[in-house]
């Protein structure tokens, strides 16, 4: 979702990254559902062609929660699951292809794993500003790509837990030496933060017990890792905000600082019967107890947020 930054604070934050185009994140009103609008197309490009995903991993992170994320962006253009393997990732993606349809350019989209970059020393500390996101971004390549950036559970990001558990945006690539950055050098960038120990009521949920709004019991991690599990629905909602309005004027509803997107449309959504507080019908592992509404690559499970269906105009879910 948009984040939910006072008029000062957007000030300052314009200021202080003039590189950065636009903003949008996933705001900590998952609890509180709005009634879907339509998302208004403002005629800017879309991401398309073939699009290489680069996870820039700030802080410490085991292989195994690399794997968790990584085996994630793989499962996003994996070929079709067998029966007994569905609902899926990939299906769950499929939603974000109609937006292209309705375009009169007629483009698609192809995404795949690129590179991984660890930074486990925190080259820039252990308190961030925006800018220093957008410059750690910065270390993804800038051609075609959307560079992620993963931030561990003891970094502090600016407006972290206080409005957002993660944002998208774009920023203008490097120039090499050039006085003048060209409209193609604009790159998309994601940031997302692990929550597990500074807000996972906020950021994790419904993983975690939500320390406002309606009370429910948490849920079961499908891969038993709270903080990893809460950051793919991050980065599930924030990759369908990217491709649809990767630049500020594709497909949202609202201000463009603030826009309702693809998935933030449609906050605290997870299943059939959803409601405040409680996340819908979700599958249920017989063995972990872990809900879940997808299957990945490598046998993994997530729950993965519900898309704005622009041919329904209404929350779709898996």
């Amino acid at each position: 979702m948009a984040s939910f930054l006072t008029q000062s604070v957007l000030k300052l934050f314009l200021v202080i990254s003039l590189f950065q185009i636009s903003l949008a994140g996933r705001k900590l009103s998952e609890l509180v559902q709005d009634q879907p609008q339509l998302l208004t197309y403002h005629n800017g490009p879309l991401l398309s062609g073939k699009i290489t995903i680069n996870l820039i991993w700030y802080g410490k992170f085991k292989p195994s929660e690399r794997a968790i994320v990584s085996d994630f962006v793989t499962s996003l253009s994996s070929t079709p699951p067998s029966q007994s393997n569905q609902p899926s990732v990939a299906q769950w993606w499929k939603t974000t292809e109609k937006y292209y349809h309705l375009t009169s350019k007629k483009s698609s989209l192809s995404l795949s794993l690129g590179k991984q970059i660890l930074d486990d020393k925190y080259s820039l500390g252990k308190s961030l500003k925006n800018k220093q996101i957008v410059e750690l971004a910065s270390m993804g390549d800038q051609k075609n790509a959307i560079n992620v950036v993963l931030t561990a559970s003891d970094v502090a990001v600016e407006g972290f837990c206080m409005s957002r558990c993660g944002t998208h945006g774009s920023a203008l690539g490097s120039t090499d030496g050039l006085v003048k950055a060209k409209k193609h050098s604009k790159f998309a960038y994601i940031w997302v933060g692990n929550s597990q120990t500074q807000c996972p009521g906020q950021c994790a949920w419904p993983f975690h017990q939500p320390i406002y709004g309606p009370q429910s019991a948490p849920l079961i991690a499908p891969n038993n890792n709270v903080g990893l599990d809460g950051m793919v629905i991050n980065l599930a909602s924030l990759f369908a905000g990217t491709v649809t309005n990767p630049f500020g004027n594709g497909y949202f509803q609202g201000p463009a600082e603030a826009p309702l997107e693809a998935s933030s449309a449609c906050p605290g959504i997870y299943g059939k019967g959803a409601y405040p507080g409680y996340a819908g019908n979700l599958l249920v592992d017989p063995t972990t107890g872990a809900s879940y509404n997808a299957h990945g690559n490598n046998g993994r499970k997530y729950l993965l947020p519900a898309l704005f269906d622009p041919s329904t105009s209404s929350c779709s879910t898996l």
